[in-house]
Order: C-alpha cells, then sequence, then structure tokens
C-alpha cells in the first residue's frame, strides 16, 4: 500500500513537472552559466530540462552499429540515425529470442581505459557511437539495478551524504526525496569525501566534493561550503559518468570503489579524464546516481514508467514468455496418437506432471551416478560452471547487485559440490550446495541435508518461493545471452 501511494504521488508530480517544462522552454537561460544555482532564484537558475538535449539527426539514412555479447561474440545490426538505446534493445531482445523483462541494457565499454557506462534509454545510438574512440565498443548485458532508486530511494541516498538549501528537522520520505531530485525548484545536494587522481601523476588526494545540479565542485578548505572555497571540477551536461572496472589495477586507486567523470568531447586521453574514487559501494552507488538525476532529472522518470505503460496484463500465476515460447502448443502421446492439448487447466497439469517424471530420482549413489542428474541444469541460465569466485563477484557486479541476484557455480575446493551466490544488500555471499547420500539415492542440499533436492533445478525453484536458510530469495538469475 505504501508503494502504491508512493508511486501515485510521484504520477502527480510527473504531471505537474510537465507543465512546468512548457513554462521554462520559453525562458531564456543566462549566457554564462552560475555556478551556485541556489544563492540565486529557482527562475534563473542554469538546470537541465528534457528540452535542453541536443535534437536527433533528421536524416533517415541507415548506420551499421556493432553490439557485442560477454562472450566476445560481435553482431552487426543496421539501424536508423534516431534509434534510441531503449529501441535497439527491444530488436536485440526480438533477434535473440530473450526474455523480455525491460532489464536489458546497452553498454557503452572502454578496454584500454578501464571505463563503461548504462546508456540511458532516450540516447541515441548513433550520436554516441560517433563521440567513442576507436577502441570503444556496446556490449548487451542485463542490469537489474538500473531504475531500482526509484523503487527503493532511501538505499541509494543515505541521510548523512544528502543535505537540503532550507534544512528539515524530520526525515524525509521516500516520494519526497524523489520530488526533490526531479524538482527543477529545489536544490538538493550530495556531499562528502571522495579520492581524487591528482592529473600527471600516480597519487590520490581525499578532498571534500560537492555534487549540485550545475556540477561537481571540490572545496579548497576543509568541508567549506562558501563559494570562494569551491572549485568546479566537472559540468554534467557535458560530461557522463562511467564505473571503472580495472581501478586498483590500472591506476592504483586507494580502494575498490573508483568511478570517473568523462567529458563528451575527450579524445580517450587519461588527463582528460576525471578519476574519483568512494570509501564503499554504497557511496559510490550514490554519487554515480545523483550525476545521473542531476544531469536528466524527469527524463529518467519517464524513462522507468514508460516499459510499465506498455507492458502488457499478465494472470499473476504465468511468467511472462519469450517469442520462441509463445509458438509452443501443448501435446498429449499418452494414447496411440498425439492429439494437441487446447484446454489451459489441462496442459499446465500435463506439464506439471511432465516435469515431475522428468526430476523422478532413480537408483543413484557415488559410485555409479546418473548422468542426467550432473548435467540436466547445464542449459540453465543462471548456471555458469567452472568460474572463479571473482568472477562471479564481476558478473553480480555487472548485473545490478540487486537483492536476490544470484549465479551457480561448480565449487573450486569440491569438484563434487557447487555453489550459489547470491547477492544481499549490495553485499555478494557464497552457500556451498552439497550432494548427499540417503538410501541409495543422491540428493542436493544447502542446509546440511535437511532440506534435499534431486536436482539443482529443485533446488534453485524452490529458493525462489522460499527463502529456507538464505538471507533472501532468488529472484534474478544471472544472464548471459549469444548473440
Amino acid at each position: 500500500m505504501e508503494l502504491f501511494h508512493q508511486t501515485s504521488v510521484l504520477d502527480l508530480f510527473f504531471r505537474r513537472l510537465q507543465e512546468e517544462e512548457l513554462q521554462l522552454r520559453t525562458s531564456s537561460l543566462p549566457a554564462i552559466p552560475n555556478p551556485f544555482p541556489e544563492l540565486c532564484s529557482p527562475a534563473s537558475s542554469p538546470v537541465l530540462s528534457p528540452g535542453s538535449l541536443p535534437p536527433g539527426d533528421p536524416t533517415t539514412g541507415k548506420h551499421i552499429v556493432k553490439i557485442f555479447s560477454e562472450d566476445g561474440v560481435g553482431k552487426v545490426v543496421e539501424i536508423p540515425a534516431d534509434m534510441m538505446a531503449r529501441d535497439l534493445c527491444q530488436l536485440l531482445v526480438y533477434k535473440s529470442h530473450c526474455l523480455d523483462d525491460n532489464s536489458w541494457v546497452l553498454v557503452e565499454h572502454h578496454p584500454l581505459l578501464g571505463l563503461e557506462r548504462c546508456l540511458e534509454d532516450h540516447e541515441l545510438v548513433v550520436q554516441v557511437q560517433a563521440s567513442m574512440n576507436s577502441d570503444g565498443r556496446f556490449l548487451f548485458r542485463k542490469n537489474y539495478a538500473k531504475y531500482e532508486f526509484f523503487r527503493n530511494p532511501l538505499t541509494f541516498f543515505p541521510e548523512h551524504m544528502v543535505a537540503w538549501c532550507q534544512e528539515t528537522n524530520h526525515t524525509i520520505p521516500p516520494s519526497q526525496l524523489l520530488q526533490n531530485f526531479l524538482s527543477t525548484n529545489s536544490c538538493p545536494e550530495i556531499q562528502g569525501y571522495l579520492y581524487i587522481k591528482e592529473v600527471g601523476r600516480k597519487s590520490w588526494k581525499k578532498v571534500y566534493m560537492f555534487l549540485r545540479r550545475s556540477g561537481l565542485y571540490c572545496s579548497t578548505k576543509g568541508a567549506s561550503k562558501e563559494p570562494r572555497h569551491l572549485q568546479l571540477l566537472a559540468d554534467l551536461e557535458d560530461s557522463n559518468i562511467f564505473t571503472v572496472i580495472t581501478g586498483k589495477k590500472q591506476h592504483s586507486a586507494p580502494t575498490d570503489f573508483e568511478f570517473c567523470i568523462k567529458p563528451n568531447k575527450s579524445r580517450g586521453e587519461m588527463k582528460e579524464l576525471r578519476m574519483l574514487c568512494a570509501e564503499d559501494e554504497q557511496s559510490r552507488t550514490c554519487w554515480m546516481t545523483g550525476f545521473r538525476l542531476f544531469k536528466y532529472g524527469i527524463i529518467l522518470y519517464q524513462n522507468y514508467k514508460l516499459p510499465q505503460q506498455r507492458k502488457p496484463l499478465l494472470s499473476p500465476f504465468s511468467a511472462p514468455r519469450s517469442v520462441s515460447e509463445n509458438s509452443l502448443v501443448a501435446m498429449d502421446f499418452s494414447g496411440r496418437i498425439g492429439r494437441v492439448i487446447d484446454n489451459p487447466v489441462e496442459a499446465q497439469c500435463a506439464a506439471m506432471e511432465e516435469g515431475h517424471t522428468w526430476r523422478k530420482p532413480k537408483n543413484l549413489s557415488f559410485s555409479s551416478p546418473c548422468v542426467i542428474l550432473w548435467v540436466i541444469h547445464i542449459a540453465q541460465l543462471w548456471y555458469y560452471g567452472r568460474i572463479t569466485r571473482e568472477e562471479s563477484h564481476r558478473i553480480i557486479h555487472q548485473q545490478g547487485q540487486v537483492d536476490g541476484l544470484f549465479l551457480v557455480r561448480v565449487s573450486q575446493s569440491n569438484p563434487k559440490a557447487f555453489v550459489l551466490t547470491l547477492c544481499h544488500h549490495k553485499k555478494i555471499k557464497h552457500f556451498q550446495i552439497l550432494p548427499c547420500e540417503e538410501d541409495g539415492q543422491v540428493f542436493f542440499s544447502l542446509d546440511d541435508g535437511v532440506t534435499k533436492f534431486t536436482d539443482l533445478i529443485q533446488l534453485v525453484e524452490f529458493y525462489q518461493l522460499n527463502r529456507g536458510v538464505l538471507p533472501c530469495k532468488l529472484k534474478h538469475p544471472c544472464t548471459v545471452v549469444a548473440l
């Protein structure tokens, strides 16, 4: 009920902002941007609005774009000049027969610089490609956390990092927190200590910084907010924010939570980049999410709501199916001839019976294990086989670090066991799945044999419905698609 109320409040707020936007478009902005908009009236503050984004290419010519999957395989796609990242993801989902759950993203990846970022849904792919260096490429992957801050804003913006021009004596509710970030009439601010890499050196310096609509500033005197002590580091309108994937190794960063602000007209030289480093993952997420909200504002909320408006009505007991699955029909081969099952209830019962028959355990033992038992899960999206612990961490980080994000891999310490890698509260935890024998049959268990399953598929399906010994249910499988 609280989430529904929060969404309805945001919808009303969104409609009011659209009316204000029409008025703002008719007003002219000052020639020289004011770096301290909170010191002047909101009407004269140089803030971003949806109308300030550059227009798309009016030409109708086709452009060639190459998209890579996580395994390095590329796919060439011909797209129009005005195709947005959202539409290209929809096209790739259709061509790859993936499950369309609105969590696929296009990633701008720079391997030499060790940088990557998710394109916003409204960005024009051709324009982004034109601004990329020769080593840059597009990746197609999952990211469950792209709009998670709209659903759980308090986890993204800790109170000690968010300051308002007019301080309040009470805790701000989630809906009001988002309104302050989206509204052009408010002056929110993110503040805190960050490490910054000194230009031309390998050393890092810890300074107090402020993120506002007008840009990113650092204080030259402690945590002072006085204008004479603030130095502009980056203009949000002319820059993009990237995650650094080779921080400690390439840049000798003090922590693993590095990010970077890259000017749009950068030629890819290190001296043009603003390398920053946070103390922990929550702080880095707060700075990067605030950057996106300040730069794009209400456009992000439009991107978040659009898939929900297009989403077809589904039964609460049926999961969305891919295009290839919709072309299948239920068949009954129990008689002398096969027949098509038209009754949906009968078809569901037949599918459940077939599933139970398929997973019915046979006489299994450690001396003569059944081959099916050990390979039935290989085709599952969440199974990654023999990957290292570090590789599983990298995959979880790439796909969003939301609660319930998981994968299953082969244990490195025990070749007969498996490991469930699960994300909870932005922390990655590992749970060993051990085989156990009972009455000559082999089972798998997460809790030392208290709850036993005949195969990994049954185990995963159980913990998708029940938390059990886990900190949360399994919600989002880590997925890699082959283009």
